[in-house]
C-alpha cells in the first residue's frame, strides 16, 4: 500500500467517513481489552461532526485516492501559542492501512500546528504496544496511568513541542 497521498484538514462533512475509520481502528482495541464500551466506539456521527466544528479543535485526515484511511483531532483552547496543553484525540488508521506510515504522517501534520512550548498529550491502552511504540518514536513520554469509563487501563503520554 502506498504512503498517504494527502494529509489535510478534516471537515465536519467527512464525519461519517471518519467515524467508519475510527470504529474499524478501535474494534481491534475493543477485542484486546474485551469491551466495546471504550469511548471511541461510543461516539456518534453528530458528536464527531460537532467536534470538528469546534474552533478549539483541528481535525486532520489521510487519504489514499478518494478513500479516507486515517484521522486525528488536536483539541486545545490555545493551539499554537506556546502556552497550550493540547489533547491528541481519536487517532485512527484503518486496519488494512496500518504499518505504512499513515499514522506517522498524521502525527507530523498535527505537530506542525504547534509551536515551541506547546505540550500535547494523549492516552493509549496500557497493553497497546504497537501504538505506544509509535508515540514513543514521536517523542511522547509516559506521565501517568488512569482507567477509562470502560475499565480499560490507559497510559497518559506527553510531548513538548521542540524549539
Amino acid at each position: 500500500m502506498p504512503a498517504p497521498g494527502v494529509v489535510a484538514a478534516l471537515a465536519a462533512d467527512a464525519a461519517g467517513e471518519a467515524l467508519t475509520v475510527q470504529y474499524a481502528a478501535y474494534l481491534s482495541e475493543a477485542r484486546r481489552y474485551g469491551t466495546t464500551e471504550i469511548p471511541p466506539l461510543r461516539e456518534t456521527v453528530a458528536q464527531l461532526a460537532a467536534d470538528l466544528q469546534d474552533p478549539a479543535v483541528l481535525g486532520f485526515g489521510a487519504w489514499i485516492g478518494p478513500r479516507l484511511v486515517g484521522s486525528v483531532r488536536l483539541r486545545g483552547e490555545r493551539l499554537g501559542t506556546g502556552r497550550g496543553c493540547d489533547e491528541l484525540a481519536r487517532f485512527s488508521v484503518a486496519p488494512d492501512a496500518q504499518g505504512h506510515g499513515i499514522g506517522r504522517a498524521l502525527l507530523e501534520r498535527a505537530h506542525a500546528e504547534l509551536v515551541a512550548g506547546d505540550v500535547t498529550w494523549l492516552v493509549a491502552g496500557a497493553r497497546s504496544e504497537e501504538n505506544l511504540r509509535l508515540y514513543r518514536r514521536a517523542g511522547y513520554e509516559e506521565t501517568g496511568r488512569l482507567v477509562d469509563t470502560a475499565g480499560v487501563e490507559l497510559r497518559r503520554l506527553e510531548r513538548l513541542a521542540p524549539a
